[in-house]
Order: structure tokens, then C-alpha cells, then sequence
């Protein structure tokens, strides 16, 4: 069975975004080379990543041209290299197609084939975007937080979650720092589902 993960820079009051669209790229995140390189070994090593739509349009835009920047470190060019190759499911009800080893889920019983995915998946599965981790965490489905916390408070801005009215017991699996204060901390959340009562 495979394990989502929800893994998001962060701020230290769990916002996301600062403002709409910038979908985890704004000013207040400081990624070192350190945490790149880091951020590329736990990326290099899923199974599989899922993404909502706004998460992967952001990603198709830059990525797969990153690769071949010669003006960007080796570490962002390898990354770029990475997220082009890994197989990637979009979840969306309006894309119709989709490069880069990616496959399309959508329409009403979306998160019941992303249940089927995860119980037929060996390994660990990203999860890219707040409506599509809220739903997760919904259904029983969210398996563990990689959260990369960095040194800021926004006070306004998306949030790591959509609303959600239930408290969330979490375990601590890993917690590393890396440099300019950034801290990464790898939560277990407790009563996810087993696959077998998915």
C-alpha cells in the first residue's frame, strides 16, 4: 500500500501562499541550495506524485524548461529533470490532456480512484495542493505532513488546509534544520485508513 504525502513549504503560520497564485512562490520562502538538494533526494524517491490543477499547471510552466536553463544551478536543472520524468497523476475535472508522464483522474469519483491508487501503489505518493489534501484528509486517505516550515508570519493568505472542523492528531516521525532557519518536520497522521477499508 502506498502512503500520500502531503509536502508543502510552509510559513510559521501554516499559510501557503501569500497571495492567489503564487502557489508556494513568494518572497518569504528561503530555499537554500542545502534544502534543494534535499527537497530533490525525497523527490527522486517516490513512487508517484499527485497534484490538483493549480499546483501542476505552475510546475509544467517552469519545470520541464528548468531542465535546460544553463543559467540555473545544477540543482534546480536536476530538479526540473526529476519532476518531468516521475509519473504524476493530475487531478482535474476540466484538463483534457496532459505532458510529462502524467495522467488525468477527475469527475465525481475522484478520490475513490485516488483510494484504488493508493492501495495498488508501492511506495510513498506526493500530494500537491490544499483542496486536494483537504479531501484526502476528508476521506481518512492523508497518510503524513512534510512540512517545510520557513521563518515567516504572513497573517493572511491560503492556508495548508481548506476548512476543516476536526482536530488533527498528528505523530513526529523526522525533524531536520537547514539553513536561513528553515525547519522541516514529517508528521504521521493518526486514524488514516489502512487500504483494506478504503
Amino acid at each position: 500500500m502506498g502512503r500520500f504525502i502531503y509536502s508543502m513549504n510552509v510559513s510559521l503560520d501554516l499559510r501557503i501562499e501569500q497571495v492567489p497564485g503564487d502557489n508556494g512562490a513568494g518572497e518569504w520562502l528561503r530555499i537554500s541550495e542545502e534544502l534543494h538538494r534535499e527537497a530533490n533526494a525525497q523527490t527522486r524517491e517516490l513512487a508517484l506524485m499527485v497534484h490538483g490543477r493549480l499546483i501542476y499547471e505552475t510546475m509544467e510552466e517552469y519545470w520541464p524548461r528548468a531542465r535546460e536553463d544553463a543559467s540555473l544551478p545544477d540543482y534546480m536543472r536536476e530538479y526540473g529533470e526529476i519532476w518531468t520524468a516521475k509519473p504524476k497523476v493530475l487531478v482535474s475535472r476540466t484538463r483534457r490532456g496532459a505532458d510529462h508522464n502524467t495522467r488525468i483522474i477527475g469527475g465525481d469519483d475522484a478520490i475513490e480512484q485516488l483510494a484504488a491508487l493508493r492501495a495498488a501503489t508501492d511506495g510513498s505518493i506526493s500530494v500537491g495542493g490544499a483542496a486536494l489534501a483537504t479531501q484526502l484528509l476528508r476521506a481518512g486517505l492523508l497518510d503524513e505532513l512534510l512540512l517545510w516550515t520557513h521563518p515567516a508570519i504572513l497573517g493572511f493568505g491560503r492556508p495548508l488546509f481548506d476548512d476543516y472542523d476536526m482536530p488533527i492528531e498528528l505523530d513526529l516521525l523526522e525533524q531536520r534544520s537547514f539553513e536561513q532557519g528553515v525547519t522541516m518536520h514529517r508528521y504521521a497522521i493518526q486514524n488514516a485508513k489502512e487500504a483494506s477499508s478504503c
